[in-house]
């Protein structure tokens, strides 16, 4: 198998609390994530692709398409706003976990029709010390 990985970015807000928490509950489970103003993050996410290499062109995907793609899908929905106003995070906290599952299948589908390739993995960074993985690990 081959694979083609892009890189991107995004700038978002989030405030990580569970509704169901109280405020102390929140703060011990979130750190100074559960700061009531929210934080921001300059968020570095990778996004894997596999398939076929094209004969013609000796390519799994034309990485324009995919950077299309990421901005269409991801960059013009996510970016320079609060993640918890998003409707993908009505019923979940806006972690880097949830968030690299909703970036996968938010991508998936538009992915798959417009290159032919298959949506791997998607890898979010929110720091330098932690990064979520969603898809296939190997």
């Amino acid at each position: 198998m081959i694979a083609l990985t892009r890189r991107y970015e995004f700038p978002a807000a989030h405030l990580l609390v569970q509704p169901l928490l109280s405020d102390a509950e929140n703060r011990r489970l979130y750190g100074k994530c559960a700061n009531p103003n929210g934080h921001g993050h300059n968020y570095g996410v990778e996004v894997t692709v596999s398939g076929r290499v094209d004969s013609l062109s000796g390519r799994i995907a034309e990485p324009h398409t995919l950077d299309e793609i990421f901005d269409e899908r991801v960059r013009a929905r996510f970016a320079h706003r609060n993640l918890n106003d998003d409707p993908a995070f009505a019923d979940r906290v806006p972690t880097a976990e949830n968030i690299a599952q909703v970036i996968h299948d938010e991508l998936a589908a538009a992915i798959g029709e417009r290159t032919g390739a298959r949506l791997v993995r998607v890898r979010v960074q929110e720091t330098r010390r932690n990064s979520f993985v969603y898809g296939v690990m190997a």
